[in-house]
Formats: C-alpha cells, structure tokens, sequence
C-alpha cells in the first residue's frame, strides 16, 4: 500500500512538473507556480516580480534591443554575452590595442569605455489594456480597418497612460492580437565597457561550435550602467555615476547538478509556437530545405576560396558566420521537427481541438478553422517559396545584385517621392556602402552568383520567372554580367552615382547587373508579394481566431503568448539529452574540453597561453569542482534568439549561468518545444567567475559581487574571496 501511495505521489509530480513555455512574469499565480515548486524552486512569485517592491525582474533589463543582460552588483555592474558587446569591444579596439584578441578589463571605474548609443532597458511594470485597445473593433469587419483602429487606441493610450517623465510606455500584443499589455520602461543610455574575455574565450569554437553541444565557450562580457546624480537615466557625462539598482543577482558558488532547477528570465524575440500543423509541414518539406540549398551552395564557393587565400578568408569570415548561422539552425530545426513528429503531433492535437468545437457547440464561430487553414497554407505556398528564393538570393546571399536591389529601392523612391528624396537616400547609399565595398569580392560573388541563379532558374516557381531566366546558362550569365557591371567595385559605382537623378537612372539603366536585379524586383513586386501579403494577412486573422478558440476551449491548459522581445520567464531542469541512438550527452563540460579541442594558431580553438598555464598547475581558485573547471552546461529552458545573455538561476534565485545559445537538434524549439531535445546552453558562472579571477585578476570586480553558497547552508551567506 504504501509503495503504491509513493508511485501516485510521484506520477502526480511528473506529470504537474511540466517545463517549456516563455511565461509573462506578472502573470505566473497559479499553474506555473504549482509547475515551478514541483521543478524544485524554493522562491516566491513576487520574488520574480513584484511592482511595489524589488524583485528579480528589476536586475534583468534589455540590453540594446537584442539581447539580454543582468544587474550583478549594487554599483551597476552588468553582465551579458560577449557575442552580445562585441560591437561594442571592437569599436574600441585598435592595432596598438586590440580588445578582441587580447581582452579588456577596466580596474578602476575611470578606466571604463563610454559606449555611443548603447542602451539598457528596464521593464518597471506590466497592465493589461486589451480592452482599452479593442475598443471599437468589435463591429469591424475588414481586416484593415480594425488594425488601422487598433492603432489608434495604442496611440492615445501610450500617450495618455500615466508615467514618470523620464519613463516610456510600450504597448505589446499577445496571443495573436487576443490581449494587449502595455509596460512602463526606463532606458539608460550611459553604458560603459568594463571587462571582456578575449575572443580565444568568449568565443572559443566560433561557427564550428555554434548551435553544438558539447560546448566549451566563455561567452561573457562586462558592463556598468550610470545615472544622473538622483539615479535616473541621463546621457553620458563624466558627471554621472554608477547606478544603484532596485535589485541585484546574488552569484551562486555552488554550481549545478543534473536535475537541478533553472529559471530563465530574458526578452526572446520570436516564435510560432501555434502554427497549424500544415504550416510546419511547409516549412520542413518546402521551405526550409530551398533555403538550405541556396546557402550550402553560397559557403561552400566562400569556404572554397578562403581556404586557399588568407585574405579571402579574413574578408569573408564575418560574411561566411553570418549566413552560416541560419543555415545550420534551419538544418537542425528539420531535423528535430522530425525527429520529434511534430507534423503528426499536431495533427492528432487538431482532431480533438475539432472535437472540442463541436462538443462545445462552437461550429459556426470555429468549425471550419483547420479547413480554411488548409486551404489557404496550400493557395499561399507557391508564393511563399517564390518569395524566399527571392530574398535569399537577390537580397541576402548574392552582394551584387543585392546592392542593385538597394539600387532598384532608389529609382523607387525617385518615382515616388521626388528628387530631394532621391538625393538624400543617394547621399546616404553611397557612405554606407564604403565598409560593404571593402569585404567585396567579385571574383567569389561571381562564383556564388553563378550557383545560385541557377537554383533561381530551375527551383524557384516557373510561373514567377522572368524570361530571362529561362533556359540560360548560369556560367555565361555570370560572366557576362561580372564582366560588365559597374557594380563591382566602389569607385565604378560612385561614377555611376554621379549627376542628377535622371542622369544616374540613365546610366544604371545601362548595366547589366542592376538590370537582371530590376527584371528580378518587379517580377517579385507586381507577380509574387501581392498576392502572398493578401493571402498573409487571412492566414493572420484565422491565426487570431484560432488563438481565441485555444484560449476559449482549453482553460485549463499551459497556453503561453508567443515571444516578441517582451521580458519572460521560462522554467526547467540541467538536463543531458540523447540525441540520436547510442549517443548521449551529459549535462556539464569542463575546461578539460576545452585543452582537448585546442589548435594552437587557429582562429577558432586557439588557447590563451595564460589559460593553459592555469589549466596545467590547476590553479581554479574557489571555482572548481572535484579538481575540474566547469565550464558550461545544458538544461530543458524553453529559449531563443534575445536570450542571449540572459540570467540562469538556481531554486532561490542566485546566479548560476548566463544564457548563449541552444543545442542544434533543439532549434525547432521555435515552432515545437520538445522536453526530450530541446535543451539551452549557459557558461558556467563560476567559469566567468575564474576568468574575471585568476585569468583577468580584476579583483576590483570580484569584490563588487555578493557570493553566496545556497547548497551548503540553509541561510544564504556571502562569501568574502581572499584578494590578497
């Protein structure tokens, strides 16, 4: 009896522990709490978030729109990824002092960079206005007419809703346009450089890495936000100080185990968490496989050359990283949407969702949702891959023609608006273009444009091409073309820019290159966008609806708003993870990898001799494990893109990570979230904590810091490091 007693016990826990999900704070009364307590968490909800007291939420601001940062001491200090503030670390960098490869640490406050329109954003409070902003919309019928009133209403309540002077009110929408809630925000704008690993650190294993586990990277840079004398926001002066925050993270030096508890809290930017299963069906047999084609086509010409030319190779990194970003991450998204079956998933979810409808006699308003979704994913989907071999070819992957795309833009803008305009945007174009020039390459564009027109020509939908493109051969076109062209270099282009606006339409008129890319534009603007934004924005309304019926229908189920760069929380477990038969991953790395992955010269696993020689003499300090230095680890927080940075912390809400990146087999979490794969990564923060330690020696730092050991005391107590 009592065993049985004990299985319930534990069924029950299992099945309310459940993880995934990006949780508004202000909203976490209830199923999460019960789903967090079950997780392990020891903390309140108005430890997290509380308007009329600190909390956590007032140590996690937005750092510069993209990522994620937090406050880790009472004097400002702020922590986030180093791929996070590296604009920032190479705008001050230079040949004499080059804070990429070498690092940078201020030891005085007065040795801190000030940062141009760098900025941090803190959310100080989160209202519902959903009634507010659909005022009036109920009687509307066309769709345009109700989002033109909508936006209205969030303009005279942005307006009109109180706040301090030095505060903003932003206005997000949530569940597809199904509740509104506006937040109160501060930004500060002086925001200064105060300590960044090198790059051999923060970011050890580059691209090859990216999106990998196991992980063995420092991803982590320094910052110190300041105030004005009354400790409100003000531009940089010498004048300002550092800024007292309403909360700070205590630092965990305790560490993690697997099935330790993890709290995530960040701003993420998007996912589509509730798109019908059609949807993902698209995505994973159409169009994610065409835009990997066109991007494995476009590396493999750029890796190609840049092994064979260090200059190639320096001029392309930055370019090669970039594409191969998404590229990697859309490969590892159809993987573990299929892997997981999501499509079926979905599917079976969509039976008794129509079940749901039917039993709740709700025919008229949702009976033909999943059917109309059908119908229109499947009117919408020649358009839809048109429009990405469009963008992937003409705007992103191929410079030529998408510089004659922007110039294409121009002579828009001359029709539309004018010559001034003309003039001004010409102005701009030009002293822009001058850094693009310098990484160009014809001799590579060339080879890629080759390879991907011809994808152009054969995969994209026929009835979308331009007659150009039908039979030709992609060599000669491109030959021709690179040959011709005054778009391959700087200085020819300039030429061309030359004169008043007819003069210069005349000549680009002329030129090959911005001819094919004209010929591409309008094809793409009168045959293709059309009807793909009309057959958009129906799949958009059913989208609104059918998010409505979710919430109508499934009460007592874990519905959580899509993210849309609004702070969250998300909730789970350190966690390893097998990813395919007979390989399984553990949830911890150690500096141990990181000597094991080490190529001395190369540019993304080379070492810092420093670091060896504190590896060699295991010299960790208070930082080490059993005689080993962690480093990162894994765990099942349901992330994505504008996480980067965010906070990991423990049960209690100490600082035990910093958020960096997710696992490849994972990246679905965007559309599916699966506890199984779906695992995010974070630098150990005692792995930041050595660096800053032994490695910078910047002590100054280390004691700004409360340190506390949670697992080793039932009272949390700050630990003093010895600096002597």
């Amino acid at each position: 009896m009592k065993f049985l007693k004990l299985f319930l016990l534990l069924f029950v826990i299992q099945t309310q522990a459940q993880q995934g999900g990006m949780w508004i704070p202000s909203l976490l009364k209830g199923m999460n709490e019960t789903e967090m307590k079950n997780l392990g968490m020891k903390m309140s909800i108005k430890d997290i978030y509380d308007v009329n007291q600190s909390s956590m939420k007032d140590a996690v601001p937005h750092f510069n729109g993209g990522c994620t940062s937090e406050v880790i001491s009472p004097k400002g200090l702020l922590l986030t990824n180093h791929h996070c503030g590296y604009s920032q670390i190479q705008s001050h960098s230079s040949v004499e002092k080059d804070y990429l490869a070498d690092g940078f640490w201020a030891y005085k406050m007065e040795d801190e960079l000030p940062n141009e329109n760098l900025t941090v954003t803190f959310m100080v409070k989160i209202e519902d206005v959903t009634t507010q902003i659909l005022e009036g919309t109920a009687t509307l019928t066309n769709e345009a007419d109700k989002q033109k009133k909508i936006q209205e209403n969030i303009t005279k309540l942005s307006a009109s809703f109180p706040k301090e002077s030095w505060q903003e009110n932003k206005i997000r929408t949530f569940y597809e346009g199904n509740q509104y809630l506006l937040f109160v925000t501060e930004t500060f704008s002086d925001v200064r450089l105060v300590g960044a690993p090198p790059t051999s650190i923060g970011k050890f294993g580059s691209d090859t890495d990216n999106w990998v586990w196991p992980r063995h990277t420092g991803d982590f840079s320094l910052f110190r936000i300041y105030a004005d004398k009354n400790n409100r926001p003000a531009k940089y002066s010498k004048d300002n100080v550092p800024y007292t925050p309403k909360h700070f993270l205590p630092i965990s030096l305790d560490g993690v185990a697997e099935d330790d508890f993890t709290l995530v809290f960040g701003y993420p930017g998007k996912t589509n968490e509730y798109l019908p299963s059609v949807a993902i069906e698209q995505i994973v047999n159409e169009l994610n496989p065409a835009k990997i084609e066109i991007r494995d086509k476009a590396l493999k010409v750029a890796d190609g050359f840049m092994r064979k030319d260090n200059a190639i190779k320096i001029q392309y990194a930055s370019k090669y990283a970039s594409i191969a970003n998404y590229w990697k991450k859309w490969i590892g998204e159809t993987q573990g949407l299929q892997k997981s079956n999501a499509v079926a998933v979905k599917r079976e979810a969509e039976k008794a969702f129509q079940q749901k409808i039917t039993k709740a006699g709700k025919e008229k308003e949702y009976g033909t949702l999943l059917a109309d979704f059908d119908k229109n994913y499947t009117a919408i989907a020649p358009y839809a891959l048109a429009r990405d071999y469009f963008m992937e070819t003409v705007q992103r992957n191929t410079e030529l023609l998408s510089t004659a795309f922007r110039l294409y833009q121009l002579e828009q803008v001359y029709k539309s608006k004018g010559e001034q305009a003309f003039t001004d945007r010409k102005n701009n174009l030009v002293s822009g273009l001058t850094d693009f020039y310098k990484n160009f390459n014809a001799t590579v564009d060339e080879k890629v444009f080759e390879q991907l027109i011809a994808l152009y020509a054969t995969k994209s939908p026929k009835q979308f091409l331009p007659k150009s493109l039908e039979n030709i051969d992609a060599k000669n076109l491109a030959t021709t073309i690179y040959t011709n062209s005054r778009l391959t270099s700087y200085n020819s282009l300039k030429e061309v820019l030359t004169g008043d606006a007819p003069t210069i339409l005349a000549n680009l008129n002329k030129d090959p290159g911005y001819l094919l890319a004209k010929e591409l534009a309008d094809s793409y603007n009168t045959l293709i966008a059309p009807k793909y934004d009309e057959i958009n924005q129906t799949i958009t309304a059913l989208q609104r609806t059918y998010m409505k019926a979710q919430l109508e229908l499934n009460t007592d189920s874990r519905i959580f708003p899509d993210a849309n760069s609004t702070l969250r929380v998300t909730y789970g477990k350190v966690k390893g993870y097998e990813p395919k038969d007979a390989t399984l991953y553990t949830s911890i790395t150690y500096l141990d990898g990181v000597m094991e992955k080490y190529i001395p010269g190369d540019y993304e696993f080379d070492v810092p001799k420093k670091l060896i020689d504190l590896y060699q003499n295991k010299d960790y300090g208070e930082y080490a494990e059993n005689g080993k230095m962690p480093v990162c680890f894994i765990g099942t927080n349901h992330t994505t893109g504008g996480n980067s940075g965010s906070p990991a912390l423990d049960a209690s809400g100490n600082l035990i990570g910093l958020n960096f990146d997710r696992v490849w087999e994972g990246t679905m979490s965007d559309i599916y979230y699966d506890p199984s794969i779906c695992r995010n990564i974070m630098v150990d923060i005692r792995y930041v904590l050595f660096i800053m330690d032994k490695y910078a020696g910047a002590k100054n730092l280390i004691n700004e810091l409360k340190l506390v050991h949670p697992k080793k005391s039932k009272r949390l107590t700050t630990k003093k490091l010895n600096t002597k």
